[in-house]
Protein backbone atom coordinates (compact mmCIF):
# COMPACT_ATOMS: atom_id res chain seq x y z
CA UNK A 1 0.00 0.00 0.00
CA UNK A 2 1.65 3.37 -1.14
CA UNK A 3 1.97 6.05 1.86
CA UNK A 4 -1.09 8.82 0.17
CA UNK A 5 -4.41 8.93 1.06
CA UNK A 6 -6.80 9.77 -2.04
CA UNK A 7 -8.43 13.33 -1.57
CA UNK A 8 -11.39 13.65 -4.05
CA UNK A 9 -12.69 16.62 -5.37
CA UNK A 10 -16.38 17.01 -6.76
CA UNK A 11 -16.33 16.60 -10.46
CA UNK A 12 -12.17 15.81 -10.29
CA UNK A 13 -10.58 12.29 -10.45
CA UNK A 14 -8.64 11.15 -6.76
CA UNK A 15 -5.81 13.64 -5.80
CA UNK A 16 -3.38 11.28 -3.84
CA UNK A 17 -2.29 12.82 -1.05
CA UNK A 18 1.20 11.83 1.35
CA UNK A 19 0.01 10.81 5.04
CA UNK A 20 1.65 12.39 7.40
CA UNK A 21 3.70 10.93 9.82
CA UNK A 22 5.08 12.54 13.29
CA UNK A 23 8.45 11.47 14.51
CA UNK A 24 8.72 12.30 18.11
CA UNK A 25 12.28 11.81 19.83
CA UNK A 26 14.23 13.40 22.16
CA UNK A 27 17.26 11.51 20.05
CA UNK A 28 18.14 13.90 16.86
CA UNK A 29 20.20 11.39 15.14
CA UNK A 30 17.82 8.41 15.85
CA UNK A 31 14.53 10.79 14.81
CA UNK A 32 17.09 11.82 11.14
CA UNK A 33 17.28 8.14 10.21
CA UNK A 34 13.65 7.68 10.84
CA UNK A 35 12.41 10.23 8.88
CA UNK A 36 14.88 10.06 5.91
CA UNK A 37 13.01 6.70 5.43
CA UNK A 38 10.07 7.66 5.74
CA UNK A 39 10.20 10.71 3.27
CA UNK A 40 12.21 8.40 0.90
CA UNK A 41 8.87 6.13 0.87
CA UNK A 42 6.92 9.24 0.18
CA UNK A 43 5.26 10.13 3.32
CA UNK A 44 5.38 13.43 4.39
CA UNK A 45 7.57 14.42 7.65
CA UNK A 46 7.25 16.49 10.84
CA UNK A 47 9.54 16.00 13.48
CA UNK A 48 9.69 16.94 17.03
CA UNK A 49 12.29 16.83 20.11
CA UNK A 50 9.80 16.55 22.89
CA UNK A 51 6.16 15.11 23.63
CA UNK A 52 5.08 18.51 24.81
CA UNK A 53 6.13 20.41 21.42
CA UNK A 54 4.49 16.95 19.20
CA UNK A 55 1.11 17.69 21.48
CA UNK A 56 0.84 21.45 20.91
CA UNK A 57 1.23 20.41 16.83
CA UNK A 58 -1.33 17.39 17.35
CA UNK A 59 -3.82 20.20 18.25
CA UNK A 60 -3.34 22.31 14.94
CA UNK A 61 -1.81 19.88 13.07
CA UNK A 62 -4.00 17.22 10.78
CA UNK A 63 -1.20 13.60 11.75
CA UNK A 64 -2.15 10.41 10.51
CA UNK A 65 1.21 8.28 12.14
CA UNK A 66 2.85 8.92 15.12
CA UNK A 67 6.26 7.08 16.00
CA UNK A 68 7.20 8.17 19.34
CA UNK A 69 10.05 7.11 21.55
CA UNK A 70 8.57 5.67 24.88
CA UNK A 71 11.72 7.00 27.15
CA UNK A 72 12.09 11.01 27.10
CA UNK A 73 12.50 13.60 29.60
CA UNK A 74 9.79 14.87 30.46
CA UNK A 75 6.19 13.49 29.17
CA UNK A 76 7.30 10.50 28.01
CA UNK A 77 5.55 8.46 25.13
CA UNK A 78 2.77 6.57 27.09
CA UNK A 79 1.90 9.54 28.42
CA UNK A 80 2.15 11.31 25.31
CA UNK A 81 0.05 8.79 23.98
CA UNK A 82 -2.66 9.27 26.36
CA UNK A 83 -2.65 13.07 26.52
CA UNK A 84 -3.07 12.24 22.18
CA UNK A 85 -5.70 10.02 22.76
CA UNK A 86 -7.92 12.75 24.48
CA UNK A 87 -7.56 15.29 21.47
CA UNK A 88 -11.03 16.26 19.59
CA UNK A 89 -9.72 15.17 16.29
CA UNK A 90 -12.27 13.72 13.61
CA UNK A 91 -9.76 11.46 11.86
CA UNK A 92 -8.47 8.35 14.01
CA UNK A 93 -3.96 8.51 14.34
CA UNK A 94 -2.38 5.48 14.65
CA UNK A 95 0.13 5.77 17.18
CA UNK A 96 3.17 3.34 17.40
CA UNK A 97 5.57 3.37 20.46
CA UNK A 98 9.14 3.05 19.71
CA UNK A 99 11.12 1.20 23.00
CA UNK A 100 13.23 -1.40 24.32
CA UNK A 101 10.70 -2.49 26.75
CA UNK A 102 10.52 -6.36 26.03
CA UNK A 103 7.57 -7.12 29.30
CA UNK A 104 4.29 -7.97 28.65
CA UNK A 105 2.82 -6.28 31.52
CA UNK A 106 4.76 -3.01 29.93
CA UNK A 107 3.37 -3.36 26.37
CA UNK A 108 -0.07 -4.04 28.20
CA UNK A 109 0.32 -0.65 29.50
CA UNK A 110 1.21 0.96 26.34
CA UNK A 111 -2.23 -0.68 24.76
CA UNK A 112 -4.13 0.50 27.78
CA UNK A 113 -2.88 4.07 27.06
CA UNK A 114 -3.86 3.62 23.32
CA UNK A 115 -0.97 2.44 21.26
CA UNK A 116 -2.17 0.67 18.31
CA UNK A 117 1.68 -0.74 17.89
CA UNK A 118 5.26 -1.00 19.07
CA UNK A 119 8.39 -1.48 17.77
CA UNK A 120 12.13 -2.02 19.52
CA UNK A 121 15.04 -0.49 18.73
CA UNK A 122 17.46 -0.40 16.75
CA UNK A 123 14.29 0.25 14.34
CA UNK A 124 14.67 -2.62 11.32
CA UNK A 125 13.57 -1.25 8.39
CA UNK A 126 11.63 -3.83 7.12
CA UNK A 127 9.81 -4.06 10.34
CA UNK A 128 9.04 -0.27 10.15
CA UNK A 129 7.51 -0.64 6.96
CA UNK A 130 5.21 -3.17 7.71
CA UNK A 131 4.17 -1.54 10.80
CA UNK A 132 3.24 1.25 8.38
CA UNK A 133 1.15 -0.79 6.19
CA UNK A 134 -0.59 -2.15 8.95
CA UNK A 135 -1.28 1.61 9.97
CA UNK A 136 -2.12 2.76 6.66
CA UNK A 137 -4.52 -0.43 6.37
CA UNK A 138 -6.17 1.22 9.30
CA UNK A 139 -6.46 4.54 8.56
CA UNK A 140 -7.77 3.68 5.78
CA UNK A 141 -10.60 1.60 6.99
CA UNK A 142 -11.23 4.69 8.88
CA UNK A 143 -11.62 6.68 6.69
CA UNK A 144 -14.27 4.56 4.69
CA UNK A 145 -16.00 4.33 7.79
CA UNK A 146 -16.23 7.60 8.62
CA UNK A 147 -17.29 8.66 5.19
CA UNK A 148 -20.20 5.49 5.36
CA UNK A 149 -20.80 7.33 8.85
CA UNK A 150 -21.71 10.99 6.81
CA UNK A 151 -23.55 9.13 4.01
CA UNK A 152 -25.42 7.31 7.17
CA UNK A 153 -25.73 11.12 9.15
CA UNK A 154 -27.37 12.96 6.30
CA UNK A 155 -29.65 10.17 4.88
CA UNK A 156 -30.82 9.96 8.61
CA UNK A 157 -31.34 14.07 8.42
CA UNK A 158 -33.83 13.58 4.81
CA UNK A 159 -35.41 10.59 6.76
CA UNK A 160 -35.81 12.59 9.86
CA UNK A 161 -36.97 15.60 7.24
CA UNK A 162 -39.79 13.49 5.68
CA UNK A 163 -40.69 11.78 9.27
CA UNK A 164 -41.37 15.13 10.00
CA UNK A 165 -43.65 15.92 7.09
CA UNK A 166 -45.61 12.55 7.09
CA UNK A 167 -45.59 13.39 11.12
CA UNK A 168 -47.52 16.66 10.35
CA UNK A 169 -49.57 15.65 8.20
CA UNK A 170 -51.08 12.89 9.78
CA UNK A 171 -51.38 15.09 12.80
CA UNK A 172 -53.60 16.90 10.72
CA UNK A 173 -55.26 13.37 9.48
CA UNK A 174 -56.01 12.58 13.03
CA UNK A 175 -58.64 16.15 13.42
CA UNK A 176 -60.07 15.36 10.46
CA UNK A 177 -60.64 11.83 11.43
CA UNK A 178 -61.96 12.77 14.34
CA UNK A 179 -64.55 15.55 12.72
CA UNK A 180 -66.10 12.29 11.71
CA UNK A 181 -67.68 12.30 15.60
CA UNK A 182 -67.46 15.64 15.87
CA UNK A 183 -70.68 15.85 17.77
CA UNK A 184 -69.31 13.04 21.24
CA UNK A 185 -73.01 13.36 22.62
CA UNK A 186 -75.95 13.56 20.67
CA UNK A 187 -79.54 13.90 22.02
CA UNK A 188 -82.14 12.22 19.70
CA UNK A 189 -85.07 13.43 22.40
CA UNK A 190 -85.92 10.39 23.50
CA UNK A 191 -82.68 9.05 22.96
CA UNK A 192 -78.94 10.00 23.65
CA UNK A 193 -75.74 9.13 22.09
CA UNK A 194 -72.27 9.28 23.69
CA UNK A 195 -69.33 8.32 21.89
CA UNK A 196 -65.48 8.07 22.03
CA UNK A 197 -62.67 7.20 19.73
CA UNK A 198 -59.31 7.01 21.06
CA UNK A 199 -56.67 5.87 18.35
CA UNK A 200 -52.96 4.30 19.22
CA UNK A 201 -51.34 6.08 16.65
CA UNK A 202 -51.75 9.15 14.92
CA UNK A 203 -54.77 7.57 12.75
CA UNK A 204 -56.75 4.78 13.57
CA UNK A 205 -59.01 2.33 11.82
CA UNK A 206 -62.18 2.22 14.39
CA UNK A 207 -65.08 4.25 13.59
CA UNK A 208 -68.38 5.04 15.84
CA UNK A 209 -71.36 6.65 14.79
CA UNK A 210 -74.96 7.10 14.78
CA UNK A 211 -78.04 8.87 12.74
CA UNK A 212 -81.54 9.52 12.87
CA UNK A 213 -84.11 7.98 10.60
CA UNK A 214 -87.40 9.59 12.03
CA UNK A 215 -88.65 10.73 15.24
CA UNK A 216 -88.92 7.18 16.25
CA UNK A 217 -85.70 5.67 15.21
CA UNK A 218 -82.17 5.88 15.47
CA UNK A 219 -79.08 3.80 14.39
CA UNK A 220 -75.91 3.09 16.10
CA UNK A 221 -72.72 1.41 14.93
CA UNK A 222 -69.54 0.51 15.91
CA UNK A 223 -66.92 -0.57 13.22
CA UNK A 224 -63.01 -1.81 13.61
CA UNK A 225 -61.19 -1.89 10.55
CA UNK A 226 -58.22 -4.70 9.85
CA UNK A 227 -55.18 -3.22 10.59
CA UNK A 228 -53.59 0.30 11.64
CA UNK A 229 -51.97 3.43 10.24
CA UNK A 230 -53.44 5.28 6.96
CA UNK A 231 -54.89 2.32 5.22
CA UNK A 232 -57.20 1.48 7.89
CA UNK A 233 -58.12 5.54 8.41
CA UNK A 234 -58.93 6.31 4.94
CA UNK A 235 -61.03 3.26 5.13
CA UNK A 236 -62.93 4.39 8.03
CA UNK A 237 -63.28 7.95 5.89
CA UNK A 238 -64.45 6.27 3.45
CA UNK A 239 -67.08 3.77 5.38
CA UNK A 240 -68.41 6.96 7.19
CA UNK A 241 -69.67 8.18 4.02
CA UNK A 242 -71.73 5.05 3.17
CA UNK A 243 -73.64 5.68 6.42
CA UNK A 244 -74.47 9.53 6.79
CA UNK A 245 -77.68 10.82 7.64
CA UNK A 246 -77.53 13.87 5.82
CA UNK A 247 -78.09 12.07 2.72
CA UNK A 248 -79.99 9.00 2.68
CA UNK A 249 -79.48 8.13 -1.07
CA UNK A 250 -75.89 7.52 -0.40
CA UNK A 251 -76.34 5.54 3.28
CA UNK A 252 -76.05 1.64 2.96
CA UNK A 253 -78.68 1.64 5.37
CA UNK A 254 -81.33 3.29 2.92
CA UNK A 255 -82.59 1.53 -0.53
CA UNK A 256 -84.96 3.93 -2.71
CA UNK A 257 -88.77 3.21 -2.86
CA UNK A 258 -91.04 2.72 -5.87
CA UNK A 259 -92.13 6.23 -4.77
CA UNK A 260 -88.84 7.49 -4.74
CA UNK A 261 -88.46 7.52 -1.18
CA UNK A 262 -86.10 5.82 1.33
CA UNK A 263 -86.40 2.47 3.04
CA UNK A 264 -84.57 1.40 5.97
CA UNK A 265 -83.23 -1.41 5.84
CA UNK A 266 -83.11 -4.67 8.71
CA UNK A 267 -79.46 -4.76 10.32
CA UNK A 268 -78.58 -7.63 8.50
CA UNK A 269 -79.58 -6.43 5.10
CA UNK A 270 -77.23 -3.51 5.70
CA UNK A 271 -74.01 -5.59 6.71
CA UNK A 272 -74.16 -7.68 3.73
CA UNK A 273 -74.51 -4.80 1.92
CA UNK A 274 -71.24 -4.05 3.04
CA UNK A 275 -70.17 -7.11 2.90
CA UNK A 276 -70.46 -7.24 -0.97
CA UNK A 277 -69.66 -3.86 -1.77
CA UNK A 278 -65.46 -4.89 -0.06
CA UNK A 279 -65.60 -7.86 -1.95
CA UNK A 280 -67.11 -6.87 -5.38
CA UNK A 281 -65.98 -2.73 -5.69
CA UNK A 282 -63.62 -1.70 -3.41
CA UNK A 283 -61.67 -5.41 -2.65
CA UNK A 284 -59.29 -3.93 -1.03
CA UNK A 285 -56.91 -6.05 1.59
CA UNK A 286 -58.94 -5.11 4.37
CA UNK A 287 -62.01 -6.18 5.90
CA UNK A 288 -63.74 -4.80 9.33
CA UNK A 289 -65.99 -6.47 12.44
CA UNK A 290 -69.13 -4.38 12.81
CA UNK A 291 -71.75 -3.80 14.92
CA UNK A 292 -74.92 -2.17 14.01
CA UNK A 293 -78.30 -1.47 15.52
CA UNK A 294 -81.89 -0.25 14.99
CA UNK A 295 -83.95 1.67 18.26
CA UNK A 296 -87.35 1.65 17.58
CA UNK A 297 -88.85 3.54 19.83
CA UNK A 298 -92.74 2.87 18.35
CA UNK A 299 -92.38 -0.85 18.99
CA UNK A 300 -89.88 -0.67 22.02
CA UNK A 301 -87.83 -3.01 19.83
CA UNK A 302 -83.68 -3.34 19.31
CA UNK A 303 -82.59 -4.80 16.00
CA UNK A 304 -79.27 -5.55 15.77
CA UNK A 305 -76.49 -7.67 13.96
CA UNK A 306 -73.30 -8.58 14.96
CA UNK A 307 -70.37 -9.19 12.17
CA UNK A 308 -67.21 -10.09 14.15
CA UNK A 309 -67.09 -7.56 16.53
CA UNK A 310 -67.45 -7.69 20.33
CA UNK A 311 -70.79 -8.74 22.08
CA UNK A 312 -73.08 -5.88 22.55
CA UNK A 313 -73.69 -5.39 26.04
CA UNK A 314 -77.35 -4.22 27.18
CA UNK A 315 -77.37 -3.01 30.73
CA UNK A 316 -81.28 -3.11 32.20
CA UNK A 317 -82.85 -0.11 34.06
CA UNK A 318 -82.70 -2.64 36.79
CA UNK A 319 -79.13 -2.78 36.63
CA UNK A 320 -78.32 -6.32 34.82
CA UNK A 321 -75.64 -6.13 31.95
CA UNK A 322 -77.73 -8.58 29.24
CA UNK A 323 -74.63 -9.87 26.15
CA UNK A 324 -75.82 -9.70 23.08
CA UNK A 325 -75.17 -11.49 19.71
CA UNK A 326 -73.16 -14.62 18.58
CA UNK A 327 -70.38 -13.43 16.90
CA UNK A 328 -70.69 -13.32 13.39
CA UNK A 329 -68.31 -12.87 10.33
CA UNK A 330 -66.58 -10.24 9.76
CA UNK A 331 -67.29 -7.95 6.54
CA UNK A 332 -65.10 -8.53 3.61
CA UNK A 333 -64.10 -11.55 3.57
CA UNK A 334 -66.89 -14.12 2.71
CA UNK A 335 -68.79 -13.93 -0.45
CA UNK A 336 -72.52 -14.69 0.22
CA UNK A 337 -71.91 -14.35 3.92
CA UNK A 338 -75.07 -14.82 6.21
CA UNK A 339 -75.45 -12.71 9.23
CA UNK A 340 -77.83 -13.50 11.73
CA UNK A 341 -80.05 -10.38 13.53
CA UNK A 342 -80.65 -10.42 17.08
CA UNK A 343 -83.78 -8.69 18.07
CA UNK A 344 -84.54 -8.04 22.00
CA UNK A 345 -87.02 -5.54 23.77
CA UNK A 346 -86.07 -2.39 25.14
CA UNK A 347 -87.90 0.11 27.46
CA UNK A 348 -86.72 3.67 29.02
CA UNK A 349 -84.00 3.48 31.36
CA UNK A 350 -82.31 0.80 29.38
CA UNK A 351 -79.10 1.44 27.53
CA UNK A 352 -76.67 -0.31 24.87
CA UNK A 353 -73.22 -0.32 25.08
CA UNK A 354 -71.03 -0.89 21.70
CA UNK A 355 -67.27 -1.07 21.91
CA UNK A 356 -64.33 -2.33 19.61
CA UNK A 357 -61.80 -5.29 20.73
CA UNK A 358 -59.35 -2.51 21.95
CA UNK A 359 -61.03 -2.79 24.92
CA UNK A 360 -61.49 -6.66 25.31
CA UNK A 361 -58.35 -7.68 24.06
CA UNK A 362 -56.10 -5.03 25.31
CA UNK A 363 -53.38 -7.42 27.33
CA UNK A 364 -52.45 -7.02 30.88
CA UNK A 365 -49.53 -7.13 32.67
CA UNK A 366 -50.93 -10.98 34.05
CA UNK A 367 -50.46 -12.31 30.40
CA UNK A 368 -54.26 -12.28 29.99
CA UNK A 369 -56.60 -9.55 28.02
CA UNK A 370 -59.19 -7.21 29.82
CA UNK A 371 -61.60 -9.62 28.24
CA UNK A 372 -65.56 -9.45 28.21
CA UNK A 373 -65.47 -10.01 31.83
CA UNK A 374 -63.44 -7.13 32.60
CA UNK A 375 -65.43 -4.92 30.79
CA UNK A 376 -68.69 -6.39 32.62
CA UNK A 377 -67.23 -5.74 35.29
CA UNK A 378 -66.18 -1.75 34.39
CA UNK A 379 -69.78 -1.53 32.98
CA UNK A 380 -71.16 -2.66 36.48
CA UNK A 381 -69.35 -0.35 38.32
CA UNK A 382 -70.29 2.74 36.57
CA UNK A 383 -73.73 1.97 35.09
CA UNK A 384 -74.88 5.01 37.26
CA UNK A 385 -72.81 7.45 35.43
CA UNK A 386 -73.71 9.48 32.71
CA UNK A 387 -72.94 7.98 28.77
CA UNK A 388 -69.98 9.55 28.34
CA UNK A 389 -68.53 9.56 31.68
CA UNK A 390 -69.28 5.88 31.55
CA UNK A 391 -67.31 5.46 28.78
CA UNK A 392 -64.46 8.08 29.79
CA UNK A 393 -65.02 5.22 33.78
CA UNK A 394 -64.69 2.01 30.94
CA UNK A 395 -61.28 3.71 29.84
CA UNK A 396 -60.04 4.59 33.15
CA UNK A 397 -60.58 0.91 34.25
CA UNK A 398 -58.38 -0.37 31.12
CA UNK A 399 -55.85 2.02 31.74
CA UNK A 400 -55.25 0.92 35.72
CA UNK A 401 -55.64 -2.95 34.61
CA UNK A 402 -53.47 -2.62 31.99
CA UNK A 403 -50.74 -0.15 33.95
CA UNK A 404 -50.44 2.13 30.80
CA UNK A 405 -52.18 4.76 28.76
CA UNK A 406 -50.85 3.46 25.38
CA UNK A 407 -52.74 0.89 24.47
CA UNK A 408 -51.40 -1.75 21.55
CA UNK A 409 -54.98 -0.89 19.52
CA UNK A 410 -57.34 1.75 19.06
CA UNK A 411 -60.07 2.20 21.67
CA UNK A 412 -64.00 3.34 20.58
CA UNK A 413 -67.12 2.89 22.49
CA UNK A 414 -70.76 3.83 22.05
CA UNK A 415 -73.75 4.56 24.76
CA UNK A 416 -77.21 4.69 23.60
CA UNK A 417 -79.29 5.59 26.51
CA UNK A 418 -82.67 5.22 26.39
CA UNK A 419 -84.25 8.37 28.38
CA UNK A 420 -86.84 8.21 30.44
CA UNK A 421 -90.54 9.20 28.50
CA UNK A 422 -93.12 12.08 29.73
CA UNK A 423 -96.47 12.00 29.36
CA UNK A 424 -97.95 12.51 26.03
CA UNK A 425 -94.73 10.82 24.46
CA UNK A 426 -94.79 7.74 22.41
CA UNK A 427 -94.94 4.45 24.36
CA UNK A 428 -94.01 1.28 22.83
CA UNK A 429 -96.86 -0.96 21.84
CA UNK A 430 -97.33 -4.66 21.10
CA UNK A 431 -96.17 -6.77 17.81
CA UNK A 432 -93.45 -7.11 15.67
CA UNK A 433 -91.10 -4.22 14.82
CA UNK A 434 -91.13 -3.57 11.39
CA UNK A 435 -87.32 -2.35 10.76
CA UNK A 436 -88.04 -1.74 6.86
CA UNK A 437 -91.23 1.11 7.24
CA UNK A 438 -91.02 4.22 4.72
CA UNK A 439 -89.58 7.07 6.27
CA UNK A 440 -90.35 10.51 4.42
CA UNK A 441 -87.78 12.57 2.27
CA UNK A 442 -85.85 14.66 4.58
Amino acid sequence: MSASAMKIKEGTQPIPVPRHVLVVDDSRAQRHMVSMQLRRWGYRVSECETANAALDLCRGTDIDIIISDWMMPGMNGLEFCKEFRGLDRENYGYFVLLTSKSEKTEIADGLEAGADDFLTKPVSSNELRARLRAGERMLAMQAELLAKNKVIVSTLVELQKLYDSLDRDLIEARKLQQTLIRDRVRDYGWARVSLILRNSGRVGGDLVGSFRVDEDRVVVYSIDVSGHGVASAMMTARLAGFLTGSSPEQNLAFQTGPEGDHLLLPPAAVVERFNRLMLEEIQAEQYFTMALAVIDRRTGQLDLVQAGHPHPMLIRADGRVQRLGDGGLPVGLIADAGFDPVRVRVQPGDRLILCSDGFTECPLPNGKDFGEDGLIESLRASANLSGSDLLEAMVWDLTRAAGTESFPDDVSGIVLDLLPQEPGQHRPVSGIAQPGHRIPDG
